[in-house]
């Protein structure tokens, strides 16, 4: 997940979880300068040694993750995605929805987010996820397969949305859902400077633009908004 460094000191967003052995690369340092290349985006990644800034105490209070879930229609069994999940945060409220009939699909586009995410789902010894290495433009997910994907708190960083969310779509089963979480624009709260959040107008707009349409926009308070799309 791509982070801008005025980020780092007061985001608030992103999760995940996996079972499988990561792609292999070298390990997170805090000595480790932001990367950016033609792989991963121009724009600075946000460091796995930094995840900590990601999770404050409180975040299960304002993120409200049943009702984003059960507005997405996910239940037990469910096939999801939760793309850049980050630390795995979402992801493990994700796996633990689902169950162990159901699938979470966690994807990065950096190793080291990878890995982990893999150290922190053994740990909690959740095996309904898989991990998925992907690019800035393409989840890499299975087609026709998806009930719901989210993007939550990290669309301010896609810099292609467009493809993305066509590859998206191409991902969904016959009723699937895309959800899209994010801070709601002026500032206040957890989440990005007011500069760096975006507009739901916005991300209506290139979801429209990837062949999706919009079928509900919700509040999400005290912080937030849900965008939910279709097929």
């Amino acid at each position: 997940m791509k982070k801008k460094l005025a980020f780092l000191a007061i985001a608030a967003c992103a999760a995940g979880a996996c079972s499988v052995a990561p792609a292999e690369a070298p390990p997170a340092s805090s000595a480790t300068p932001p990367q950016a290349g033609p792989e991963t985006g121009e724009r600075p990644l946000f460091q796995a040694s930094d995840l900590g800034l990601l999770e404050s105490d409180d975040r299960d209070r304002w993120q409200h993750v049943d009702d984003i879930l059960d507005n997405l229609k996910v239940s037990d069994g469910s096939v999801v995605a939760d793309i850049a999940a980050g630390g795995g945060w979402f992801s493990d409220r994700l796996a633990r929805r689902v169950g162990p009939s159901g699938l979470v699909y966690a994807e990065e586009i950096q190793p080291t987010m990878i890995q982990a995410m893999t150290r922190r789902f053994q740990v909690e010894n959740l095996t309904n996820i898989r991990t998925v290495l992907g690019t800035p433009t393409d989840p890499r997910l299975p087609p026709g397969a998806i009930d719901a994907v989210f993007i939550v708190n990290s669309f301010h960083d896609i810099e292609q949305p467009v493809p993305l969310l066509g590859n998206l779509r191409a991902s969904l089963s016959r009723r699937g859902l895309i959800g899209i979480v994010d801070f709601t624009p002026g500032g206040g709260g957890p989440g990005p400077d007011a500069p760096e959040r975006v507009a739901p107008e916005t991300i209506i707009a290139a979801g429209i633009a990837a062949n999706l349409h919009l079928i509900a926009q919700y509040a999400v308070p005290p912080y937030e908004f849900l965008l939910v799309f279709g097929r």
